[in-house]
C-alpha cells in the first residue's frame, strides 16, 4: 500500500498491466525517455524497452491509427495524446474506424485500446490545453468514456479500461493529478465500469458529478451540512454507458438534483442526465433539475481562467435555490 496522487496511480496501473499481460504496449508523444508531459509514463520505458513504451512523431492521427492497427492484431494498445485539446486530428481514426471494428467485422475484430488524454483546465494553461469536450465522445456508439477523479479510482478503472474488449477514452482531470494523496494498493485488482460511484449518503439533494469537479462538489456538500442541508454526492466516472440506474435510486430518495460539470453547459452530458431523469424519474422530483457548469466560451486564457472554473460557492447558491423551490 502506497499514498500516491492520481498520476502516480496512473503510473502504477500502466506499470502492473505490463507486467500482467505482454500484449499492453504504450505508445505517444515523448512518453518513452521523458516520460510524457505530465510524468504518467516516467520509468516505463527503461523498464519494459523500447518496444513496448514507444516514443511517435507528433502526429495525433498517426498515434490513433497505429492503436487501431495494434488493437485489431491483437495488442492491447494505450496511447496518449499530450492534452485533450489535441485529439481533434485523431478523432477520424477513433470515431470512424475504432469505435466501427467491432460492428463493422460483426464481431470478428474488436479493437481493446485505450486512449488517454489530460483533460480540463485549472492549470493556467494556453488555449488548446484545457479542453472539456467529453461530451463529444459521449455522443459516439462504440467508445465507452471514463473520467476518474481519485487515486484508487484512477487505479481501478485505468486496469478495467485495458482488460476491456473495446476501445475506452480514459480522460484525466489534470488539475487533479496531483491535488490530492491517497492510499492505493498495487494488487492489480480492477474497478466496474459503467459504475456510477456513491461517495456521500445523503436524504435532502443529489448532487451528480465526475472528473475535478467532483472535489468542489464534495466540498459544497461539506458546507451544505452545516446549514443543515444532507448531500448525496455521486461521481458518475464513466459517462459512457451512463449508469443511470444509481442516479434514479438516489434521487428518488431525496427528490432534488444538481448536476457539477467543467465542460460547457450546452450539449453536455449534464443535459443527457438531466433529460433521463425527466424522462424516467419525473414524479420523483420536488423541484427542477438543476445545473452548474462551465460556459459557452472557450476556456479563457489563464488570467481570467478563475472566472470560467466552477467553484464551491456556485454549487451551494444552486442547491440553496433548489431546496427552496415548493
Amino acid at each position: 500500500m502506497a499514498e500516491v496522487a492520481l498520476i502516480e496511480a496512473i503510473t502504477m496501473a500502466l506499470d502492473r498491466a505490463m507486467k500482467d499481460d505482454e500484449r499492453v504496449v504504450l505508445l505517444g508523444e515523448d512518453i518513452g525517455a521523458n516520460g510524457g508531459v505530465f510524468r504518467a509514463t516516467a520509468g516505463l520505458q527503461e523498464k519494459f524497452g523500447e518496444e513496448r513504451v514507444m516514443d511517435t512523431p507528433l502526429a495525433e492521427t498517426l498515434i490513433a491509427g497505429m492503436s487501431v492497427g495494434m488493437a485489431a492484431e491483437g495488442l492491447r494498445p494505450v496511447c496518449e495524446m499530450q492534452f485533450m485539446g489535441f485529439i481533434y486530428s485523431a478523432v477520424d481514426q477513433i470515431i470512424n474506424h475504432a469505435a466501427r471494428l467491432r460492428n463493422r467485422t460483426r464481431g470478428r475484430l474488436t479493437c481493446p485500446m485505450v486512449i488517454r488524454a489530460p483533460y480540463g483546465g485549472g492549470i493556467h494553461a494556453p488555449e488548446h490545453h484545457s479542453e472539456s469536450t467529453e461530451a463529444i465522445f459521449a455522443h459516439m456508439p462504440g467508445i465507452r468514456v471514463v473520467i476518474p477523479s481519485s487515486p484508487s479510482r484512477a487505479y481501478g478503472l485505468l486496469l478495467a479500461a485495458i482488460n476491456d474488449p473495446d476501445p475506452v477514452m480514459f480522460l484525466e482531470p489534470k488539475r487533479v493529478y496531483r491535488l490530492i494523496k491517497q492510499d492505493v494498493e498495487d494488487n492489480g485488482e480492477a474497478l466496474p465500469l459503467d459504475t456510477c460511484f456513491v461517495l456521500r449518503e445523503g436524504t435532502d439533494i443529489t448532487l451528480v458529478s465526475w472528473g475535478a469537479s467532483v472535489h468542489e462538489t464534495l466540498k459544497a456538500a461539506d458546507e451544505l451540512e452545516q446549514s443543515g442541508v444532507s448531500a448525496e454526492v455521486i461521481d458518475v466516472a464513466t459517462i459512457k454507458p451512463l449508469d443511470m440506474q444509481t442516479i434514479l435510486q438516489s434521487v428518488e430518495k431525496t427528490g432534488r438534483c444538481v448536476i457539477i460539470h467543467e465542460a460547457a453547459k450546452t450539449g453536455g452530458v449534464g443535459a443527457e442526465i438531466a433529460a433521463q431523469l425527466a424522462e424516467k424519474g419525473l414524479m420523483f422530483l420536488l423541484a427542477p433539475v438543476q445545473r452548474v457548469t462551465g460556459y459557452d466560451t472557450i476556456m479563457p486564457l489563464y488570467r481570467n481562467e478563475m472566472h470560467y472554473m466552477i467553484d464551491t460557492k456556485r454549487i451551494v447558491d444552486t442547491v440553496k435555490q433548489t431546496m427552496e423551490f415548493v
